[in-house]
């Protein structure tokens, strides 16, 4: 619903921070990460990922979009809701995290408090297909924001295909023709393996 809130910031503590954008003021969950990016005073920019529930609508905020992409997939998992994903984010970098996924290092992950194994086993099981990363050591979150993706996968299930083997599918046919397939390659080369 949000992309991204700017302004300027009132206050800010290690977990929170709060931005005057045009008279309304936002209170934002932030992580560690992004407290030690943001300035003192003045103009910030944050992007925003809202978490409704029942009783409350909250605002998580990150300096960076892969931070943010980051929180995105650890909320995926199941037993990870935003705060614990706070918490992650906040005793370990971005890059850290997304290492740790990958090369399947539990204990990184359960170093960060209140994670336990059965969690750090789960988040590296459903996460380490979905995190890559590059050679340049910067992290590239296959499933993010990739609308062709997206757009074949509504495609494939409109076609009566199962969700989680079309996903499975497009992870494949991305990972070896790329991010830059267009949506009919997609659709195409998702027909012949499903």
């Amino acid at each position: 619903m949000y992309e991204y809130i700017k302004g300027n910031l009132i206050e800010k503590s290690p977990a929170e921070a709060v931005i005057d954008c045009n008279g309304v003021a936002y209170f934002i969950n932030i992580s560690l990460q992004t407290f030690s990016r943001i300035k003192e005073k003045g103009e910030v920019k944050l992007y925003i990922h809202l978490v409704v529930k029942e009783d409350s609508h909250t605002l998580f905020g990150f300096a960076q979009k892969s931070e943010r992409n980051l929180f995105r997939l650890l909320i995926s998992v199941s037993g990870v809701g935003a705060n614990t994903a706070r918490v992650i984010l906040s005793g370990m970098s971005t890059d850290e995290t997304a290492n740790a996924i990958v090369t399947e290092n539990v204990d990184a992950l359960k170093s960060v408090k209140g994670i336990g194994a059965k969690t750090a086993q789960r988040i590296i099981l459903d996460l380490k297909d979905k995190v890559v990363k590059d050679d340049s050591s910067s992290e590239l979150f296959t499933d993010s924001h990739n609308t062709n993706k997206d757009e074949a996968l509504s495609a494939l299930i409109m076609l009566g295909f199962a969700k989680k083997a079309a996903e499975k599918a497009l992870t494949k046919i991305i990972k070896n023709e790329g991010l830059s397939a267009s949506v009919e390659d997609l659709v195409r080369f998702a027909l012949k393996i499903l």
